[in-house]
């Protein structure tokens, strides 16, 4: 990605070559879980427990390593083997139709899934599933409400700044003239332009207003928000130009000629900065979760994952309110470095408190769901911060700033799982 956005010598100039690096990691992760080792709890419900429990043993000596316990014998005092997978289909396997069977099974499992999901709202997991709901919902809402208002905020200072130093020009009368130069950030209001030519030129975010151009020729012209507004072209050909139909607003064409115009997008990230910056933001804000991932992986069980999760929410809504004060581009990104590094760890801790805390028969189903929220809290923070761009600041930043500060204080409230054995 980083090669890909910032045009240097190892840009990717296919955007086919760019998909397939980005799926290379996909590819890897397919061939890694074939090493993979399967899940004991499938395998007993399938009853092959001689596999399970070779797999437990693994997991137990590697640990046991890990610890510097390597004599460390593992054992197990009891097995309890889950139901079998298919136990309530086999009474419908010697009777009825295939479709029937089909339609049986589908049943079961959907009704099977539906009772493990309802599970999760039973004693003793209800009151922790209904704060971890709390938790993913807000820190999902908030980061991914800011990931998508950073860059756009940061773009619209850039814009104002850019607008504040635009070049206007009036009454400008200029004849057999060439221009081949570029000419950028302009306003060029009531001028004429007899007998000139516009040759290889660039235009970047010019506007040409109440003006009259006859007997000109553009030639060979690229343009990037560039508009002929209430224009008038007398006698003017244009050849190998990207000046289409949509860039001559309320404008007067007579006798004029166009050859060989370039349809389509024209914008490369030399022409337009802002592209550019919006990949360079997100770079800098993806590099800057690496420290808190490692700060996380360290300390995840010296300080606990109840602090960790709480103290990295809280501090997350503190870093967001100084946004008030960013009014530089520097100052923002900053802000967004030191955002996201500390909302990684909350996420780490996350994961894990969600994982410790569900017993193993209810474990995936509760993470699946509190994921499936996860998501569904982004999209609606990636509508309502999007919506206010270029609006308001303060509504954002109070926003992501009290959500994550109250799902930090619910967190805290969830037990603390770091010395608990899973159920």
């Amino acid at each position: 990605g980083w090669s890909f956005s910032m045009g240097s010598a190892y840009q990717f100039h296919s955007w086919r070559v760019f998909v397939i690096v980005c799926a290379l990691p996909c590819v890897s992760s397919v061939v890694a879980l074939t090493f993979m080792p399967e899940s004991p709890r499938f395998l007993l419900e399938v009853g092959k427990h001689d596999e399970a429990w070779m797999i437990l043993k693994q997991i137990h000596d590697t640990n046991m390593r890990a610890r510097g316990q390597p004599e460390k014998v593992f054992t197990v005092n009891r097995i309890k083997t889950p139901k079998q997978i298919d136990e309530l289909i086999e009474i419908e396997s010697d009777t009825g139709t295939w479709y029937r069977r089909c339609f049986v099974r589908i049943r079961t499992e959907l009704y099977g899934i539906w009772l493990t999901f309802m599970r999760c709202f039973n004693y003793p997991v209800k009151d922790n599933t209904i704060k971890l709901t709390a938790v993913w919902f807000t820190l999902s809402f908030g980061y991914y409400g800011l990931s998508v208002w950073f860059p756009d905020v940061i773009k619209h200072l850039q814009s104002d700044e850019y607008a504040s130093r635009v070049k206007h020009f009036r009454n400008e009368e200029v004849s057999n003239f060439v221009f081949n130069f570029t000419l950028e950030n302009q306003i060029h209001s009531n001028g004429e332009y007899i007998n000139d030519r516009f040759i290889m030129m660039k235009f970047k975010s010019v506007t040409f207003e109440d003006s009259l151009f006859k007997n000109c020729v553009f030639e060979d012209i690229t343009s990037l928000n560039t508009y002929f507004r209430n224009c008038t072209f007398v006698n003017t050909t244009f050849y190998n130009t990207d000046l289409e139909q949509y860039k001559f607003v309320d404008s007067e064409l007579i006798n004029c000629t166009f050859f060989h115009i370039r349809t389509g997008c024209q914008i490369s990230f030399d022409d337009d900065y802002s592209a550019y910056w919006i990949y360079f933001v997100n770079f800098l804000g993806t590099l800057a979760v690496l420290p808190g991932n490692i700060v996380s992986a360290l300390l995840m069980d010296r300080i606990g994952r109840l602090t960790m999760l709480g103290g990295s929410m809280v501090l997350s809504g503190i870093s967001c309110f100084f946004l008030w004060f960013g009014t530089s581009e520097s100052m923002m990104i900053g802000m967004l470095c030191l955002y996201n590094g500390l909302t990684i760890s909350a996420w780490n801790s996350l994961d894990v408190i969600t994982v410790e805390l569900y017993p193993t028969d209810r474990r995936a189903t509760g993470f699946g769901f509190l994921n499936a929220l996860c998501k569904a809290a982004a999209v609606l923070g990636n509508l309502i911060f999007g919506s206010l761009v270029g609006i308001t600041k303060a509504i954002p930043i109070l926003l992501a700033s009290t959500v994550l500060v109250c799902g930090g204080l619910v967190g805290l409230r969830l037990p603390d799982t770091r010395t608990q054995v899973l159920m």
